[in-house]
């Protein structure tokens, strides 16, 4: 009895220290057994910490924190003759030390991420968590204390926090029993006593596997929702017959054709040098300079003569014909981008026009350098401007930027180039089917690819937007889009050009200080024509009230780019409801479709250019999840309305294709991929010839196996269908398509959806 007393008392004097609820676990098991992070200091942890504001975020509260408690104590018995416990997380953490990188603990010492958080958690009883298992509860019952101490509070990313309480977690209870064995043997007490026996029941508690089944991480419906989901018997299925090619109004004959768009440049800069090709404004909406043909050509003309005589590589030209180019150029010059554009074309050299870097290590920056890598591009051209405000390394030179191949960086501005001699004429011939010029691509996963356009390309591409959107000489166009890719490209730089069409380029930057710049400037240079985004539609009509001077009425087209989007829509109605009363006609409203690999799918065509009257199709959400074509009532909320893209381009044949495996042909009431088989697509993906073929080269099929033309198609990644009078509707494109069991949705819906609600006032930030 006496040595039964004098062990309890001995054991209860030992056990102390380790118990109470605010100091956690020993600091010398911390310090001892410590798991290295980076940069770790050994401060030592004052007892009474000071409590964090509840609204930090802290990130060490972290999982290993458990673990180390355990592993701290364990490695104490290393030497002696126990039975191990399998190396175990805590039930109450999910996530696996193993596969998680701790975070930057630098800015105070690894000890602070410790148990120790008096007054950070809300507590609340151990038994409220249905994770903890009934061993946990005996443990905690036949310790001297409180389980009601316990806290496990949510932590931002999954991993719940660390609790306050030494006793209110398995890692931190077996720590504490654990602490209290070795207590024990120290002073000889024998090693099957009561204590020894709890300690020994935990043990081989913990001795259970490692990783708890998948089963364990879901709560109720783990079962149901892992089953195949069987087809719905009732679920709606495509009805009609099999569609057919649809082809396009012949590229009109009769009409004069350039043979080329750099003969068309030399032909306007030499017979029409006067003539306004391009304004720029500032961000004030003033115009800082106008490029006439004259200049273009001239300007064009120098800088293929530099590029191509006075750049050399130990006496041997840099560039060889078919090299390809960088072009940074930033949203506001639009005039040395065209200057550098058609001086590439001149030289025979390939134009490749990348967004300007913002930093050294910019992600987005990286991408296009594994393009401009793929591409084999070792010069870049830019303006002196521009130069100046990229990154700089310490030698003074433009920095490399990560991911980026070895650049030689060449200015353009007017005082750099050599004037060529007055015999002295470009070789250039762009008829052919070499790459006119590569322009970049972004996936949905991030990847940054180059989709090859051919002269040829080009070309056909110029007369078809020429024939569809009836362009005609010294036509004035207000483009709001970047020119540097897509139909800001398109129709500001090249079929302008072959028109030999005035561009007012509005930049990004004037946009946003003044919304209504773009409706300004068509109304003071009686433009004829505007290239504009649902965005554009969208802010103008949010600035203005209290305008009452601007008139529209001067437009015969205005094209929205982004016509294809489910938002474009509403942006058109609500456009036309507000500007009808000052001159726009509803009919000018022309909604296109086009994507990088096939360029322009489809647009609009006014009635004067023989288009059919628009149309709305509105849509059974329903029946649009399954891929099926279904009319419904506008008073319901599950229906989507869109608006037709218009008729398909001149001289283009198209057909629409299910979107897994083989490209049969779909129904005429099932929605399918878009493909278009024509000479004004793009050729390829720059250098991949793997995806190049599945893209640019599908044949479709009808249901009986057979090619449904003599030509392969080009893929465009746009989700539709054909309706009445042959007018093409897009739903959704296949980068955004998400696929739930069986059912489809669009990514663009739940945008279509987010924008609906008034965002400033539902939608939160970071939300």
């Amino acid at each position: 009895d006496i040595t039964q007393k004098g062990y309890e008392k001995k054991r209860a004097k030992l056990l102390a220290r380790y118990i109470p609820l605010i100091q956690g676990i020993d600091p010398s098991l911390q310090a001892e057994h410590r798991i290295p992070g980076p940069s770790q200091t050994t401060a030592a942890v004052p007892k009474q910490q000071k409590s964090r504001p509840t609204t930090s975020r802290d990130e060490r509260f972290r999982s290993d924190v458990h673990t180390e408690a355990v592993q701290a104590a364990l490695a104490k018995y290393k030497e002696r003759k126990m039975p191990m416990p399998s190396k175990r997380r805590s039930v109450l953490v999910h996530s696996s030390v193993e596969t998680y990188t701790p975070p930057d603990t630098s800015s105070a010492s690894e000890d602070e991420g410790s148990l120790r958080r008096p007054g950070r958690l809300t507590s609340t009883p151990l038994q409220s968590h249905s994770s903890v298992e009934p061993w946990l509860d005996r443990v905690i019952q036949g310790s001297s204390t409180s389980s009601s101490a316990s806290s496990t509070s949510s932590h931002p990313g999954g991993r719940p926090t660390a609790a306050p309480s030494a006793a209110a977690t398995p890692g931190a209870a077996a720590a504490t029993a654990l602490a209290g064995l070795e207590a024990h043997t120290h002073i000889g007490v024998p090693v099957n006593s009561r204590v020894s026996s709890k300690i020994q029941q935990l043990l081989n508690t913990l001795k259970r596997p490692k990783r708890p089944p998948l089963k364990e991480f879901f709560v109720d419906d783990f079962e149901e929702l892992l089953e195949v989901q069987q087809p719905d018997p009732n679920q709606p299925k495509p009805e009609g017959s099999e569609t057919s090619v649809l082809r396009g109004e012949p590229l009109t004959a009769g009409v004069p054709r350039p043979p080329s768009l750099l003969a068309t440049l030399q032909r306007w800069g030499t017979t029409q040098p006067k003539s306004p090709c391009l304004t720029a404004l500032d961000t004030t909406g003033k115009a800082t300079y106008t490029l006439t043909y004259g200049k273009l050509w001239s300007r064009s003309l120098k800088l293929a003569y530099t590029l191509l005589n006075k750049l050399t590589n130990k006496n041997e030209p840099l560039l060889k014909p078919g090299d390809r180019v960088a072009l940074v150029f930033p949203n506001s010059d639009p005039v040395m981008f065209m200057v550098a554009f058609y001086g590439c074309l001149l030289a025979e050299l390939v134009p490749v026009p990348i967004e300007v870097p913002l930093t050294r290590k910019d992600a987005g920056s990286q991408q296009v350098g594994f393009l401009l890598g793929s591409c084999g591009v070792s010069l870049a051209l830019t303006t002196d401007a521009c130069q100046k405000g990229l990154p700089k390394a310490q030698t003074g030179e433009v920095a490399a930027f990560k991911g980026w191949p070895p650049l030689s960086w060449l200015v353009i501005d007017g005082k750099h180039l050599a004037k060529p001699p007055k015999d002295w004429h470009p070789l250039a011939q762009d008829t052919g089917t070499g790459t006119a010029y590569i322009e970049y691509k972004t996936s949905k996963e991030g990847s940054t690819v180059g989709v090859t356009v051919s002269h040829a390309s080009l070309l056909a591409q110029c007369r078809a937007l020429t024939q569809a959107c009836g362009y005609s000489e010294a036509e004035t166009l207000t483009n709001v889009l970047d020119f540097k890719r897509d139909a800001g490209l398109w129709h500001g730089v090249l079929t302008s050009v072959m028109n030999r069409m005035h561009v007012v380029s509005v930049p990004y930057a004037l946009m946003k200080a003044n919304p209504l710049s773009w409706i300004q400037k068509v109304c003071f240079y009686k433009a004829r024509a505007a290239l504009v985004k649902s965005r554009d539609m969208h802010w103008s009509l949010l600035a203005q009230r209290g305008q009452r001077d601007v008139s529209l009425s001067s437009l015969r087209m205005l094209i929205v780019a982004d016509g294809a989007n489910p938002w474009s829509i509403s942006s058109c109605d609500a456009f036309l409801n507000v500007f009808q009363s000052r001159g726009l006609r509803p009919e000018v409203i022309c909604p296109c479709a086009s994507s990088p690999e096939a360029l322009t799918v489809a647009i609009r065509r006014p009635p004067d250019l023989g288009g059919p009257p628009p149309r709305k199709a509105v849509l059974s959400m329903n029946g649009l999840s399954y891929g099926v074509i279904r009319v419904d009532t506008e008073e319901k909320l599950s229906v989507l309305t869109v608006q037709d893209v218009g008729q398909v381009m001149p001289g283009a044949n198209v057909c629409v294709v299910k979107l897994e495996g083989t490209p049969y042909l779909c129904k005429t009431d099932e929605v399918g991929e878009i493909c278009v088989s024509s000479s004004a697509t793009g050729t390829a993906y720059y250098g991949l010839l793997g995806i190049t073929k599945n893209v640019f080269e599908t044949v479709p099929v009808t249901a009986g196996g057979s090619p449904v033309f003599d030509r392969p198609f080009t893929r465009t990644g746009l989700l539709g269908f054909i309706g009445p009078d042959n007018l093409v509707f897009i739903v959704g494109k296949l980068d955004g398509l998400m696929v739930t069991g069986v059912r489809r949705h669009n990514a663009d819906d739940v945008v279509a959806t987010a924008l609906a609600v008034e965002p400033m006032k539902f939608v939160y930030r970071g939300r």
